[in-house]
């Protein structure tokens, strides 16, 4: 025995094992995340339940399991509930939706209340803007007051939602740009003023440029006013579960589904077709319904921007560290300095960067450059640019540290033999040492994306919100908006999981934000390992 300890195999073995509960931890954290959450876009069965409650009223309800336990008896003692001898008994979560006719989305069914279960091919789901789901049997169709067949319904749903885009683009697009071309003459008119240079002449040109954008706001105004009275032309009567003629507009309704009718292809189709919805559309009700875009683009343009910041920060800081500064004590102490950074809690880098680049950086750009804005801030509130530039400083010595690993790895004769063949120390830097330390680099820089992209607390304080108006990229000068704040995928996650009012609705969309967050991640490593290994086969050669 104490031989084959002296040989160094347990250690082997140990280490292996601890691999091997690694790997088991991750794909298991991914398969839960996974399966829980890609199960928000199957389309369920719906079920319809008669139920029979201890004083012999009878009722039906009609909706998605979402859960299944099984409860001990003892919990039902107060409730008379005859459970026939029973140690434990079924009980069902179902999403009944209908929030006009019934406060909760969900409600809780035990198994010895149910006399009848089935699923009735003809019920529906319909899927509306506001309001969540309601569930029911389509009773009758009205095309602009007049009752028609029901076949026409999908024809009538797909002119509303081509209609609802059309608005939607108008409103975004050709009204957004005039309200930000309105606010931009405001400041002009107000930074001549400030200036002194506000002349008749100019304010008679601004008043010009007013009056032109006015008319054509006018005019989209009345194209807007039309097309929302067409939108509201159609509408369906929906008998709920409990039998109430419920009248729903299709200006409300984003799609009807008739669930219990869907082969497994048209299911698979449906699943594809809302995971991709999921991508690319804005979220509605507080978050809890709708898509995660905002989130997605606010994401990966916050790291990209930390990417450009932090990667030639750290790689001068640690050329600076490894072949100009010298081995004394200051260079220790800056070494050590570094590594104390790394162990920072994310939140003080939070409000580190709140109190440096907003409230100090951002309040003096403002005097300076935006005194017409005042005393509303331009960059002197949260925003992109400072979260970006504050992940960049808490991922700075992740950078750091690996490129002045790679450097130290590089033999000293290549130097000195680039420097005895006549090259200035600048030239051996860039032409030898940083091709060589590449690979060392992009691998700090991987370690900084995915540490930057799964930090949530300190964006809270410098840059992201719950909904974002606008999104820092679009068709207005100067096009990219550094200044604007943005959603996030951590923070949403954080939000649904723990501010929504609908608990039980937000659960699968947690797991589903999850998952995506952890694939954009693991995107995002996965180009930079790419470039990483083209970088190593490229400069190999230089190595021997």
């Amino acid at each position: 025995m104490n031989k084959w300890f002296k040989s160094g195999s347990p250690w082997v073995w140990l280490s292996a094992a601890g691999v091997s509960i690694s790997l088991i931890s991750v794909v298991g954290l991914l398969w839960l995340i996974a399966s829980r959450g890609l199960t928000y876009f199957w389309p369920a069965q719906i079920h319809q339940f008669e139920i029979q409650d201890p004083s012999g009223v009878t009722s039906t309800v009609i909706g998605e399991i979402y859960d299944v336990e099984r409860i001990p008896v003892e919990q039902l003692a107060h409730t008379n509930i005859d459970t026939k001898d029973a140690i434990t008994i079924e009980r069902f979560l179902i999403k009944t939706g209908n929030r006009e006719l019934v406060s909760l989305d969900f409600r809780w069914i035990v198994e010895p209340l149910i006399t009848k279960q089935s699923q009735p091919e003809n019920v529906v789901v319909i899927e509306r803007r506001t309001n969540g789901n309601f569930y029911g049997f389509i009773e009758q169709v009205y095309m602009d007051g007049k009752l028609v067949p029901a076949a026409q319904l999908d024809n009538f749903l797909e002119r509303v939602n081509d209609l609802q885009d059309d608005i939607a683009e108008l409103q975004k697009t050709d009204i957004g740009a005039i309200n930000y071309n309105l606010e931009r003459i405001r400041l002009q008119e107000r930074k001549a003023e400030i200036d002194g240079k506000l002349t008749a002449q100019l304010k008679a040109e601004f008043a010009v440029e007013r009056k032109a954008l006015n008319n054509k706001y006018l005019a989209l105004e009345e194209q807007l006013n039309v097309m929302r009275t067409d939108v509201q032309r159609d509408k369906v009567v929906v008998r709920a579960m409990g039998g109430e003629l419920v009248e729903i507009n299709l200006e409300q309704v984003m799609q009807i589904s008739f669930n219990n009718q869907l082969s497994l292809l048209t299911k698979i189709a449906k699943f594809f077709s809302q995971i991709s919805s999921f991508l690319v559309d804005d979220p509605r009700e507080a978050n809890t319904e709708g898509g995660v875009f905002p989130a997605i683009f606010g994401t990966v343009l916050m790291v990209l921007l930390m990417t450009v910041i932090v990667a030639p920060l750290g790689v001068v800081a640690a050329i600076y560290l490894h072949e100009y500064a010298g081995n004394n004590g200051f260079t220790k102490l800056l070494r050590i300095a570094v590594i104390n950074l790394a162990g920072v809690p994310s939140i003080v880098y939070g409000v580190f960067g709140l109190g440096f680049f907003v409230y100090m950086v951002g309040g003096s750009l403002d005097q300076i450059f935006y005194p017409e804005s005042l005393p509303n801030p331009t960059f002197g509130s949260p925003g992109v640019l400072w979260s970006a530039l504050t992940l960049a400083i808490l991922t700075l010595p992740v950078v750091i540290v690996s490129t002045e690993e790679g450097l130290a790895r590089i033999p000293s004769n290549m130097r000195h033999g680039s420097l005895a063949l006549g090259a200035t120390k600048a030239e051996t830097l860039w032409r030898i040492i940083l091709p060589i330390a590449s690979p060392a680099i992009m691998t700090g820089i991987i370690l900084a994306i995915a540490r930057a992209a799964g930090e949530v607390a300190p964006l809270m304080l410098v840059g992201v919100v719950k909904m974002a108006p606008t999104l820092p990229l679009d068709g207005n000068f100067p096009f990219l908006h550094l200044e604007r704040k943005f959603m996030h995928l951590g923070f949403h996650i954080y939000d649904v999981g723990f501010q929504s009012p609908n608990v039980e609705a937000a659960r699968p969309l947690v797991y589903a934000t999850a998952f995506l967050l952890v694939t954009i991640i693991v995107g995002l490593n996965m180009t930079a390992v790419s470039i990483r290994n083209k970088l190593r086969e490229k400069y190999r050669s230089l190595e021997h």
